[in-house]
This record gives C-alpha cells, sequence and structure tokens, in this order.
C-alpha cells in the first residue's frame, strides 16, 4: 500500500491550456488516490435521523477488506480552515457554526432560521469538525489533482450537494463540492459537474449559475416541487454567462437500470462533446439506488457503477464524491464496487468474511443484493425520449467551448458570487423559480422499511461493535 497521512503544499500555479481538453495517454496505467479521514464516521446527528456519518467506516472497511487500498495511495487529508470554508460561505454562518454547540444552541437560537436550523440540519456534537473533515478531504483531492498527483481523487465522505453560501440544507451544511470546484478553477479552464443522487444538485447548482466557467448536469427525482429540494425542472438552464451551461435530466419514481444507464450516456456524452471539460468533478449519491429509505428509484449497484465506469472511461481527469444515501449497507457495498471500477480491479461478488462489519451486510452477505422492488416505473419511453430530445437541443444553443482567460484566481471570485446571487434574485422573479426554496428532506414512517429483514431499521442498536 501506498499511504501518506497528510499531502505537502503545492505553491506553483499550474496554467492550463485553454483550448485542450486533458485526457491521460490511454495506455498508461491511471493514478487512483483515496482521502479517508479516520474520525469522519464518529459524528453522529441524532437517533432518529436517517444521515448516518458510519456509512463512511463501514464504506472505508470494506474497501480495506477486499484490499484496495493496495492499489491506491491512501491520504488521511487535512482539516479545512476556516479561512478555507469562507472561499465560498459566509463569514458570519462559519462562524455561527464555530461557535454553536449542543450545550449553548439555547443562545444562538435566534440564528437557527437564518441559516436554516432544523431537524434537517440538527446541531450535534462535533458538527464543525465534521464539517472541517469532509470539506477538507474534498479541497485536498482537488489539490491532488491540479498538481498532477493523481489521475482519479476519491473522498467518498463528500459530495454534500444542498448547501448554500448562507445556509445549511438537506443534512448539508457545508458545501464541499463548491469549495473543491473553485479549487480546481484555478488550474483548469472548464469543469464538468454530474450528480447522480436521487436529489437536485441544488446547493453547486446555485453556486454557478450565472458562469461559463462550470457546467453543472444533475439527474434525480422532480415532481413540481413535492419532492426536495423541488428545484431541478428542465427549464432551469443558467442564467447570464451560465446560461445553456446548467443542465437537468427530472425523473420520476421507479426508473429501472437500462433506462437510467442508457438516458445517462446518452445524454453525458454528447454535454461531453460540447463541452470538453478539463476535468471532471463526480458526485456518486447512493440514495439513487432501489430499496433507498428516501429514494425512490429502482436502480442496481451495477447499473450506478455503470455511470462511473463510463465516465472513467474517458480517460479525463477526475474527481468521485460520495453525497446522499439511507440505506448504509447499500451505500458501503456500492462505493466500494465503484473504488473498485476505478481501480479496474473486479471484486468477488461474496463480501470478504474478515470485513470487520461481516454480520451488518446480511442475510445475502453479497456485494450485489437485490435492489429492485415492485414498483411501477413511472418514466415511459416517450417522456424518457422528449427529455432526451430537449436536453440535445439545449445542447445545441452552446457556441462553442467558452474561452476562458486562465488567471491564477478565476477573476473575482467574491464579485461573480454577489452578482450570481443579484441575478438568481432577478431570475426567480422573472421565471418564479424559488431556487432556495427551504423544503424539508427529512423522511417520515419508513416508507421504504422492509420489515424484519430490514437490516437497516436500527442502525445504532444494530452495531455491535465500537462506534468510534
Amino acid at each position: 500500500m501506498s499511504s501518506s497521512t497528510f499531502l505537502q503544499g503545492n505553491n506553483d500555479k499550474t496554467v492550463r491550456s485553454q483550448s485542450a481538453t486533458f485526457r491521460i495517454q490511454p495506455h498508461s496505467k491511471q493514478k487512483v488516490a483515496y482521502f479517508h479521514h479516520k474520525d469522519v464516521g464518529n459524528f453522529h446527528f441524532g437517533l432518529q435521523h436517517p444521515m448516518k456519518p458510519h456509512r463512511l467506516t463501514l464504506t472505508n472497511n470494506l474497501v480495506m477488506s477486499y484490499g484496495l487500498h493496495e492499489k491506491m495511495t491512501v491520504y488521511c487529508p487535512p482539516k479545512a480552515t476556516d479561512d478555507e470554508l469562507m472561499e465560498f460561505h459566509e463569514t458570519d454562518y462559519i462562524k455561527f457554526l464555530k461557535n454553536v454547540t449542543p450545550e449553548n444552541a439555547e443562545k444562538f437560537a435566534e440564528d437557527f432560521p437564518k441559516f436554516n436550523i432544523s431537524e434537517d440540519c440538527p446541531i450535534f456534537e462535533g458538527l464543525y469538525d465534521f464539517c472541517q473533515i469532509y470539506a477538507g478531504a474534498s479541497i485536498a483531492a482537488a489539490h491532488q489533482l491540479a498538481s498532477d498527483g493523481a489521475d482519479i481523487c476519491i473522498n467518498w465522505s463528500g459530495g454534500l450537494h444542498h448547501a448554500k453560501r448562507f445556509e445549511a440544507s438537506g443534512f448539508c451544511f457545508v458545501n464541499d463540492i463548491v469549495l473543491a470546484i473553485q479549487h480546481l478553477l484555478r488550474f483548469y479552464p472548464r469543469v464538468l459537474y454530474i450528480d447522480i443522487d436521487i436529489h437536485h444538485g441544488d446547493g453547486v447548482q446555485e453556486a454557478f449559475y450565472a458562469t461559463d466557467r462550470v457546467m453543472t448536469v444533475s439527474f434525480h427525482k422532480y415532481d413540481s416541487g413535492n419532492f426536495f429540494p423541488g428545484t431541478g425542472n428542465i427549464s432551469e438552464i443558467g442564467y447570464g454567462l451560465g446560461k445553456f451551461f446548467c443542465l437537468n435530466v427530472p425523473l420520476k419514481d421507479g426508473i429501472d437500470d437500462d433506462s437510467y444507464v442508457s438516458l445517462f450516456k446518452d445524454v453525458i456524452l454528447d454535454v461531453r462533446d460540447h463541452y470538453q471539460p478539463s476535468v471532471i468533478v463526480l458526485q456518486c449519491g447512493a440514495d439513487s439506488l432501489g430499496k433507498d429509505r428516501l429514494g425512490g428509484f429502482n436502480i442496481s449497484i451495477k447499473a450506478h457503477g455503470e455511470c462511473v465506469r463510463f465516465i472513467k472511461s474517458w480517460q479525463i481527469p477526475l474527481l468521485v464524491l460520495g453525497g446522499g444515501g439511507y440505506r448504509i449497507s447499500n451505500v458501503a457495498r456500492c462505493w466500494t464496487y465503484e473504488t473498485g471500477i476505478l481501480l479496474d480491479t473486479e471484486l468477488q461478488p461474496e463480501l470478504p468474511q474478515k470485513t470487520h462489519y461481516y454480520n451488518f451486510f446480511g442475510p445475502d452477505f453479497s456485494l450485489h443484493p437485490p435492489l429492485v422492488r415492485k414498483l411501477d416505473n413511472f418514466n415511459t419511453r416517450n417522456e424518457l425520449q422528449k427529455i432526451s430530445q430537449q436536453v440535445h437541443e439545449l445542447l445545441r444553443y452552446l457556441e462553442g467551448v467558452p474561452s476562458v482567460q486562465m488567471q491564477e484566481l478565476p477573476g473575482d471570485l467574491q464579485g461573480i458570487l454577489d452578482e450570481s446571487d443579484e441575478e438568481l434574485r432577478d431570475a426567480r422573479e422573472d421565471q418564479n423559480v424559488d431556487i432556495r426554496g427551504r423544503k424539508r428532506l427529512m423522511w417520515h414512517d419508513n416508507e421504504y422499511f422492509d420489515g424484519d429483514s430490514d437490516n437497516d431499521k436500527d442502525d445504532d442498536q444494530n452495531m455491535d461493535v465500537d462506534l468510534s
């Protein structure tokens, strides 16, 4: 195993060519770097909260049990600093996150509405440490990718795509994706962001809604505002310089493997050909899997992984992040399988018995349990063809690859963000789109609870090992 406990600094500003798409030599082995902080799985949102950071411990343990750590460089990344977090987030918001605790929460209660603190985004012990850890891993991974230290970087603790500049949202407090992309923009002309979480990647879309430096593409469930976060209609296409550089693929419940993978490849290949990205950020939310507690799709781990495999095959520098996923045994299976894909390593279908949490994966103890449930596919063939046609028509509006004058920083980033906020307000008035609508993600009544066979029904009680 090649490992490191820290990342060496690199102060060189590498200015890339504007026109080239950066591909790895086809006959060279892709270098993979893996970022995991030993403490990231030790935090607790609350007993009834569906977000379980312990899923990251399960994932890491399964990755190690398959011996995948021996085929990549493993890093324990540093925490993000206050200043790094404030490169995107408002100073007052970061100060709030840093200072509030469960013990002094009453003192800060008047700020809860301002920063969207709620049952979705509760105050828990170690909240700010948790944010620093997962955001620091994404920033470190972006740094390693930009400094040519790796061709593919993985941070399964990242991908928290709902957090906004001023507030928490949808279990997300700090938007590590935006922070990582901002770092990549210092080195690459064009960043393509792809999101396969079942929930719309609204926080990332909003951050880059008015720029052509980043193209955001999100595949997600959309139900006219009835499904969190209520955004992501195909009509949301960007604003100002960012017009047509935002693409949304809204789907309905029950989409299956063949329909999803076919549409994904059809859309994303056309995006690549039109946008010619310099680097790709891929958010792999596992709540799009079948039988997820908050999801409604019928997608298997193999189909989810096929999307990862397809993007990897392009040989373009790639940052891979986690995201949602609320049946944690399946999250661990999925991200372990996709780690294998990124390493060109086929994994045996039987889970290694030496994994520390082996009993948690029963009763099948398989990498690929059956995830398809008796659920109709409400995405008709005609509807999917119409979505595909609309997407291809939107991509035709791109007037060639955007020409970007490279600088150490992408222009006045703070000015761009301020201007973007103002344009977003105008856009909402013009389009009647509530891009920052404060809907709730928290689920109720165990909609997808599988009875006595559901190993995730009491996650905390089921753990017969030390969670630390």
